[in-house]
């Protein structure tokens, strides 16, 4: 398969740069090719979107529905086919990323569904014979980057809301998802979305991204990915005046009472530290304990980890695939070289035979690390958590607000002043009880505090602010 831009309904191969797509879990199987765009791509893609998105703000809600309700249906028609290339192209299992791609199903359907409900507020007026109310109006046209670790649920929880609202948009996808990006492209092409209301753009993103963020004429900047391209995107965008969204890093706690249940307990700590191998903004990377049951949870997390098979992503018996890249496998495998050095292993996942055909790594909880380490501090994203130990639950609190993140956190516990205790005080966007602190209902807001994101929210209604602004209407119908 090769990429392609969509610029204004049109198909094109840029002429750029060429990179070869390796398998992550067979490195010797190529995928398919990305051809990589120029600046002038971004530019059209501004055009198409500026010259489309009056058209499509004029269409009912209604209508702009019925268009979402559309590529709803086509997506879950090639569900299967998308899962299978999305899984080939950067690792994910597979089981995993076809609830991936149920998932963006879902949040086409929810969002086409806000076609038809209310837009804004009747506010009373102080004046006599005085109709005032607010509406809200879509922003124009709104630049989408999205990164490789969910390549079709995060675009779509983005694209859906800001076309709902109104908008067009220029897509620029991770490189690592662009194949992926490609066919999602072709599959919504299928539908009667007008020409130009949904571009996408393939590229690198200190080129394209960039573009897009500091030149191109763009009324909005939606971003997932690391922190520092974040901070990066926030100043472009408040130096120019336009609105953005910036979702970054977390160090996410799971924090483990004395009383919690650990039979049950256990495996939603493996869930959401070592499902898509870790690499989840939301992934549990650190599991605070009470010292009083710390042991009896290390033999379970021991025993637990001996079924956490990694395998290729393609078997769906396998608890996780390999990591996503040469880079990430560099990246997270320094981070477990440090761990070997200057902290305990306590439980490690068998090996796997055919380690050395992909970008795989066996998943680790390691302890004996002080809480400024680097280990606890810094964002892993792969297979890699850490233990330590609390005397009780205030300490615990602390421990999990030592951070420079504050995505999500959860509690364990059968105490009901306790959970309740912990939603009020936990430094996090997004706080559980008894579940896992990766993932969040597409129908629920999704962001977090401190340098995880630009205080904004995605998903749920609250994605509809974000992709719009107010305006108040007020009219004397009697003089």
């Amino acid at each position: 398969m090769h990429s392609k831009n969509w610029i204004g309904g049109e198909w094109m191969t840029p002429s750029g740069k060429e990179l070869t797509v390796k398998n992550p879990s067979l490195t010797t199987e190529e995928v398919g090719v990305l051809h990589l765009s120029e600046r002038s791509h971004v530019f059209a893609a501004e055009q198409a979107a500026r010259a489309a998105q009056i058209g499509w703000a004029k269409q009912t809600g209604a209508a702009r529905g019925e268009i979402l309700f559309q590529m709803a249906a086509a997506l879950e028609a090639n569900a299967d086919s998308l899962a299978q290339l999305a899984s080939r192209e950067m690792g994910k299992q597979l089981g995993e990323m076809r609830g991936e791609v149920a998932r963006g199903v879902s949040l086409l359907r929810y969002y086409a569904g806000e076609g038809m409900r209310s837009n804004g507020n009747l506010i009373p007026s102080s004046d006599t014979n005085v109709l005032q109310y607010s509406r809200r109006v879509p922003l124009g046209v709104v630049a989408v980057i999205t990164p490789w670790n969910f390549p079709v649920a995060i675009p779509i929880w983005k694209i859906a809301p800001a076309l709902i609202c109104g908008n067009t948009v220029i897509w620029k996808p991770a490189e690592n998802g662009s194949l992926t990006a490609t066919r999602l492209a072709e599959i919504f092409a299928e539908t009667k979305l007008p020409a130009g209301v949904l571009n996408l753009v393939i590229g690198k993103g200190r080129e394209i991204g960039n573009t897009l963020t500091n030149e191109a004429e763009v009324d909005a900047v939606s971003f997932t990915g690391s922190s520092e391209t974040g901070r990066q995107i926030a100043i472009a965008c408040a130096g120019r005046n336009i609105k953005y969204q910036t979702e970054m890093g977390g160090k996410n706690a799971a924090v483990v009472l004395a009383d919690a249940d650990l039979d049950k307990t256990v495996p939603i700590l493996l869930s959401g530290a070592f499902r898509s191998a870790g690499q989840k903004c939301t992934a549990t990377s650190r599991i605070i304990v009470e010292k009083a049951i710390y042991q009896p949870l290390v033999e379970r997390l021991q025993t637990a980890m001996e079924t956490c098979r990694v395998g290729d992503a393609s078997d769906l018996e396998a608890y996780l695939g390999p990591v996503a890249s040469a880079a990430q496998y560099e990246t997270v495998g320094q981070y477990i070289a440090l761990a070997n050095d200057e902290a305990t292993v306590i439980a490690q996942s068998p090996s796997y035979a055919k380690e050395e055909q992909g970008y795989y790594i066996r998943p680790q909880i390691v302890e004996g690390v002080a809480a400024c380490h680097r280990l606890v501090q810094e964002e892993v994203f792969g297979p890699l958590a850490v233990l330590l130990t609390a005397d009780g639950f205030e300490e615990a609190v602390e421990l999990c607000n030592q951070s420079i993140y504050g995505l999500s956190a959860s509690l364990f516990t059968r105490d009901l002043a306790s959970a309740h205790r912990f939603l009020d005080v936990a430094q996090a966007g997004m706080v559980r009880v008894n579940q896992e602190t990766a993932g969040v209902e597409y129908q629920a807001p999704f962001g977090g505090m401190k340098l995880s994101s630009s205080h904004t929210r995605e998903q749920g209604q609250a994605a509809l602010d974000f992709y719009s602004t107010t305006k108040t209407c007020a009219i004397k119908y009697a003089w």
